[in-house]
């Protein structure tokens, strides 16, 4: 065989070969995305040490000061994309509304197939932002916050379960599933770091309880 042909015969099996693994990677199952990932222990617990301490403030809060669920590209809202992004085999329609599909609540461990039994949790409450500092922003930024996508601060879970946690933080309440709490307080300082926003004592005290384990 010449060089000519044996570099040639080279070339159309690499060719080959990057059409087979593509179109392998086009049929796989996608796999179920979540919570972007939050920082590490160590991370976090960096971040816990440089927030400020104080008395929290709920004095003029209201939801409506916190637009969310807008929209995110064509008719899709924030809630339909963490919808999509966090469930498996999902399913929309025109209007992006999800008509089938299945999701797991890292919080409780429950795996829901209609949406409606499910609910996308803000991680840091609105509330408990608007305490911890949230009421000095602009309307601007407190839309982004509601609506963060690119921080670990939306996730959908048990509706139930999240309505049963509220406006609480992790002094008073965490997931029922032992094996998320890591996670969960990972991703709560982190959020509150990003956004300068501040921990009372209570909480201050339980995020560093939790976040020696981690």
């Amino acid at each position: 065989m010449s060089k000519f042909y044996a570099r040639r015969r080279v070339s159309i099996l690499a060719a080959l070969s990057g059409l087979i693994a593509s179109v392998a990677l086009f049929n796989a199952p996608t796999a179920s995305a979540a919570l972007p990932t939050p920082v590490s222990g160590a991370t976090a617990r960096s971040y816990l040490a440089q927030l400020t301490v104080a008395t929290e403030d709920r004095t003029g809060y209201s939801r409506d000061l916190f637009p969310h669920w807008i929209t995110q590209s064509g008719a899709c809202n924030t809630r339909e994309v963490v919808l999509k992004r966090d469930g498996t085999n999902v399913v929309q329609d025109s209007s992006c509304a999800a008509t089938s599909g299945s999701w797991y609540s890292p919080y409780d461990g429950a795996t829901w197939t209609a949406a409606s039994d499910v609910d996308i949790d803000h991680l840091v409450p609105l509330a408990e932002a608007w305490d911890s500092g949230a009421d000095s922003w602009t309307t601007s930024r407190r839309q982004a916050f509601a609506n963060d996508l690119t921080r670990p601060q939306l996730i959908a879970v048990t509706d139930n379960v999240n309505q049963a946690k509220g406006d609480q933080d992790p002094a008073t309440w965490m997931p029922s599933r032992t094996a998320y709490r890591c996670t969960y307080v990972r991703a709560w300082v982190q959020v509150k770091y990003y956004y300068d926003l501040s921990v009372d004592s209570a909480e201050k005290s339980a995020l560093t309880n939790h976040l020696a384990s981690c």
